[in-house]
């Protein structure tokens, strides 16, 4: 019998780093670290924080950013240097890891939900890799997949902008990458 995964092998082995005893409590400092783009969504869920590395040099944090030249990336350094300023933690190091590049893959199932719930449609899971005008996307608002492409670019080069047809809503939708 074939078993088949319900996440993706990166996905586990981010969680199997998140449970590791000795920085337990650091994941959970960095938990209450928004994306400053869609501050509805923690770093973690949005799959942006990678790794914590405890040292007797300190805490390194990687994080990887969403794509290459993101400009949100310096705004999360620092969110993430004084949430654990915060909690007394120090020294911090923040390094950018471009390779792997990060995925939509690395969404986690609350962030995709979160994401729906601030009013942007996650990215779809299958066959939605080549957007065209009437992709069918789910909208995040009624739910419709009546939809119509606008522009290729929403409110972030990650994101193209939709109408649905259905309740008239435009919403961005977060390509799937």
């Amino acid at each position: 019998m074939q078993r088949i995964p319900l996440i993706s092998q990166e996905q586990q082995q981010r969680i199997a780093l998140r449970n590791q005893p000795d920085t337990t409590r650091l994941w959970q400092i960095l938990d209450a670290v928004k994306d400053p783009e869609i501050p509805a969504l923690s770093i973690w869920d949005l799959g942006v924080l990678q790794d914590i590395e405890v040292s007797n040099d300190g805490v390194l944090v990687i994080i990887t950013p969403t794509y290459s030249g993101c400009p949100a990336m310096d705004t999360i350094a620092d969110d993430i240097r004084a949430a654990l300023a915060a909690a007394a933690i120090s020294p911090v190091r923040v390094r950018t890891r471009l390779a792997p590049a990060w995925t939509t893959d690395w969404l986690s199932a609350k962030g995709r939900e979160q994401l729906r719930s601030y009013g942007i449609a996650p990215p779809e899971q299958s066959g939605a890799d080549e957007l065209t005008p009437d992709s069918g996307i789910s909208c995040p608002h009624c739910g419709s997949v009546q939809t119509r492409r606008i522009s290729e670019f929403g409110s972030t080069a990650c994101k193209a902008l939709f109408r649905c047809n259905d309740c008239s809503e435009p919403f961005d939708y977060f390509k799937k990458i």
